[in-house]
């Protein structure tokens, strides 16, 4: 720590930069807290635990019209940060550093993280979130304070580096990058970071951040493809050269359309709880769509639904009736049976999730944080 701190000092000495050097500390027992304050530093006390806990305390405490945030390992070089400054100055309001394009020393980051964990995780941030980042999870990093507290960042772990860049993205903030160096962690002990754990973190945040790239696009897709199918195959059976698709291939669209419908569900959920959480910010224009997303608008199209499908129903049975339920044409019947029942299902999906979404808001408004969130 006592390093990067003269870095630091040094860098603000040469650069004629008027700024603090900050230490955020939730739980150091090694004695770094003294060796801060005798180098100048200020230090903040942090009861929580966890790195984006430390890191939101810090931007809180801080006082400059620009942070610069990096560990306090000697993984990152502080005395030469003038392409964040200058980047900032320049206008931008979130600048990443990016470990790739500076230079990874022997050492620095496990084989698995360069190689396969870091580069999918960007590549999925950059997908998911449309910013050109190359290295979404550099922990050198400079930016506006007053952008950054508007996010309201709230996770406390690992991810909190996903959060920054996806809620920026998606706040229209200005977002650049700026080579970077690595070197082995200078603190002679196993970094905190593992590898499994915090990539699957990091993962599930920006998938909970994102879920029309996880359940949204695949449902819709599925969906597609099996009301298509029902429109091909429910007259009659096709035939291409010498493939087939009759009644079991109908079969297979009922499953399409079930399985869409649910992934399209379980994508409005998440989105759902994201919202209510605080993690995810609310859609621009979502107000006016508000007064129609209500329990009972789901309930009565979900029952709409499994009615039409269970009078279908009704009807194939009074129609066995009229011969006397005597011996079916499985054929002929399943071609009509298959469409009813997936309707009762997808009817019955609907109410489940409107009663589920339900659900959501109640205990969200019944706790405390809801009741905060409100006032």
């Amino acid at each position: 720590m006592a390093l990067c701190i003269n870095k630091a000092n040094a860098f603000l000495a040469t650069s004629k930069i008027l700024g603090e050097i900050l230490i955020s500390d939730n739980g150091s027992t090694d004695g770094s807290q003294q060796i801060a304050m005798s180098l100048g530093a200020r230090v903040v006390n942090v009861p929580v635990r966890g790195y984006g806990a430390a890191l939101s305390a810090g931007i809180a405490a801080s006082r400059g019209r620009y942070i610069i945030m990096g560990d306090s390992d000697d993984s990152y070089d502080f005395s030469s940060l003038s392409l964040f400054v200058d980047k900032l100055r320049g206008g931008a309001q979130l600048v990443l550093g990016n470990r790739f394009k500076g230079g990874i020393a022997p050492g620095a980051m496990p084989t698995l993280h360069r190689y396969l964990g870091n580069p999918v995780l960007s590549f999925l941030g950059r997908l998911f979130f449309r910013v050109p980042v190359g290295d979404f999870h550099c922990g050198l990093r400079g930016f506006s304070r007053t952008a950054i507290l508007e996010l309201g960042l709230v996770t406390q772990g690992m991810e909190f580096a996903s959060e920054m860049i996806a809620k920026g993205a998606i706040a229209g903030l200005r977002i650049e990058e700026v080579p970077t160096t690595l070197r082995p962690d200078g603190r002679g002990r196993p970094p905190h970071l593992n590898t499994w754990r915090d990539g699957w973190r990091h993962l599930r945040f920006l998938l909970l951040f994102c879920p029309r790239w996880l359940f949204l696009y695949p449902g819709l897709a599925m969906l597609g493809c099996g009301i298509v199918g029902f429109l091909l195959l429910q007259p009659g059976s096709l035939k291409f050269t010498s493939v087939g698709l009759g009644i079991h291939s109908l079969l297979y669209m009922g499953a399409f359309v079930v399985i869409g419908m649910q992934l399209m569900q379980l994508a409005v959920l998440t989105k759902w709880m994201g919202m209510l959480s605080g993690i995810v910010p609310t859609p621009p224009g979502f107000a006016r769509w508000t007064p129609y997303l209500k329990l009972e608008t789901g309930l009565v199209i979900g029952a709409a639904l499994f009615f039409v499908g269970l009078m279908w129903s009704v009807r194939l049975v009074i129609d066995w009736s009229y011969g006397g339920f005597g011996a079916l044409e499985p054929e002929e019947v399943m071609r009509w049976a298959i469409p009813a029942v997936t309707l009762m299902i997808v009817g019955l999906q609907a109410c489940a999730g409107a009663l589920f979404a339900g659900a959501l808001h109640f205990c969200w408004r019944s706790s405390p944080t809801g009741a905060i969130a409100r006032e």
